[in-house]
């Protein structure tokens, strides 16, 4: 055969075969986009994936779909993981965002982006104390808190998917495994873990730009992240839509001792009123423990508009002698927050400290006239207000339980040393007068001689008074000193052994 017939041949043979595949990956090409498109289509009915954001929540599909039957349990498995990573910050005043994880109650609050501790403030803010100022999430919400939890809409714990969604926790959680903290080394240098750091607070819709900008701020913040078992835990119990229990009711061993102590403070008389003012005056800020009860078991001495046998309707005054505008019934509720050291102060209630209550303002003999006002000039000048009650007795009360009153003053609610460091000295010597030294503190003539000299810059309330304060205090303390360096020279030496006498053992 001749070469060019038989190129041609060939040729013509190439270009059919070629024809023949080229329609045959045409054909294949038909199948599978009409096979994708079938199994796309059963996809997105059979499965509720659809709603995944891929962005988010993707990755925890094993988590998602494999949820038990039952609720994830708050106390046995959620309340231990928050108590060993979380609320060591996010469990007392100065918690980073207002977001306090130390109960169900500040969860369902949600965060702020307020500082509490406000350096820069020299006026007064709005309290929002947990238990206090608010006591529903809708009146948080009021107060500009945002839920950190899914609260978009009435799926929320129905939606597994929806729930991680709209859920900052669970987001912050999720960026600290996007950005691992190395498990060695030192912090980048990036982290800032100043006590004035700049804090963000980002609400759902602010967090994608949050997080863009800040791939080293999940939480944990600044600490190693969760243990495997312990992220599975949170996401699994988020993903459920956070089921959390009720408030703790009081105990059984605590109930018939809170009937006691509540028809003890709320007596009828002048004397018994003016006596449980004092008590909660000087109680507000105590962990109340009953004898026989748990050792974590602990209740709170508030103001309510209520009396024994009713539901506690909190009086939420700034200061414990604000003026309740109504009646005052003193209450006991129990304490509902996991316990931090920062603001934890034991004050025992028993059989035998009500007998004591009872010798010291009950039993004696005297009268009361009448009730002290609220008005801030006389109420924030406790000596002033509790005036009618026996000296000694007072002095007594605050012996009694000389740490705790000192603890008051070193430690309290403040939550962050450097502000109480600005306003006392951090090492210092006690001494206490025994109760009988004839000494000027004892002497009921020469304290009610000194009443207008105990004022202090708290009658002001909330006002700012840049000049006239410091000038106005400094003499009423002048004047006290003076008075007290005139009785100390008319006063007749002792001996030693006569003046051991005088100190409190």
């Amino acid at each position: 055969m001749h070469y060019s017939t038989a190129s041609g041949l060939l040729n013509s043979k190439f270009r059919e075969r070629t024809t023949l595949m080229n329609q045959n990956k045409a054909r294949n090409r038909s199948k599978i986009f009409i096979l994708v498109v079938f199994l796309f289509l059963i996809s997105a009915c059979a499965t509720p994936k659809k709603t995944v954001s891929i962005d988010r929540v993707s990755v925890e599909y094993d988590l998602i779909y494999s949820l038990p039957d039952e609720n994830i349990s708050y106390n046995d498995s959620i309340k231990p993981i928050l108590e060993k990573r979380c609320v060591v910050c996010h469990g007392c005043y100065d918690a980073p965002c207002q977001l306090k994880l130390s109960s169900p109650a500040g969860i369902r609050r949600g965060a702020n982006k307020k500082k509490v501790y406000n350096g820069e403030r020299i006026t007064a803010d709005e309290p929002t104390r947990l238990f206090i100022d608010a006591m529903t999430t809708s009146q948080w919400r009021r107060k500009k808190f945002t839920s950190v939890l899914n609260e978009d809409d009435d799926a929320a714990g129905n939606d597994p998917v929806r729930n991680l969604e709209n859920s900052v926790l669970y987001l912050m959680l999720r960026h600290k495994e996007l950005h691992p903290q190395p498990r060695t080394g030192l912090l980048n240098k990036n982290i800032d873990l100043s006590l004035g750091r700049k804090q963000s607070c980002p609400t759902l819709n602010e967090f994608d730009e949050f997080a863009a900008k800040n791939p080293e701020s999940g939480m944990p913040f600044a600490m190693p992240n969760l243990k495997r078992a312990e992220y599975n835990a949170m996401v699994r119990w988020i993903a459920q839509g956070a089921p959390m229990p009720a408030d703790e009711e009081a105990s059984i061993k605590a109930s018939g001792q809170i009937k006691q102590w509540e028809s003890f403070l709320n007596g009828p008389g002048n004397k018994e009123k003016l006596t449980a003012r004092y008590i909660y005056e000087h109680l507000f800020q105590a962990h109340l423990h009953f004898e026989q009860t748990d050792n974590r078991e602990f209740y709170r001495l508030v103001r309510s508009s209520t009396p024994p046998g009713a539901v506690v309707d909190v009086i939420p005054t700034r200061r414990p002698y604000g003026d309740p505008n109504g009646p005052v019934y003193y209450r006991i509720v129990r304490h509902q927050a996991s316990i931090v050291a920062k603001d934890h102060m034991v004050y025992e209630l028993s059989k035998k400290r009500l007998a004591r209550f009872r010798q010291l303002f009950i039993e004696p003999s005297y009268e009361v006239s009448g009730l002290p006002s609220y008005d801030p000039v006389s109420s924030s000048n406790p000596i002033k207000t509790f005036a009618e009650l026996p000296l000694k007795s007072r002095y007594q009360f605050l012996l009694d339980e000389a740490r705790f009153f000192v603890e008051g003053f070193i430690k309290g609610p403040v939550c962050r040393g450097q502000v109480a460091l600005n306003v006392i000295e951090d090492q210092f010597w006690i001494l206490f007068f025994d109760p009988d030294a004839p000494i000027a503190s004892s002497d009921p003539e020469f304290i009610h001689a000194m009443i207008e000299n105990y004022a202090s810059p708290s009658e002001l309330g909330d006002n700012f008074r840049l000049l006239s304060v410091p000038t106005h205090y400094r003499t009423l303390f002048r004047n006290y000193v003076q008075a007290i360096d005139e009785r100390i020279e008319n006063f007749e030496p002792v001996k030693l052994e006569s003046a051991m006498k005088y100190i409190w053992n």
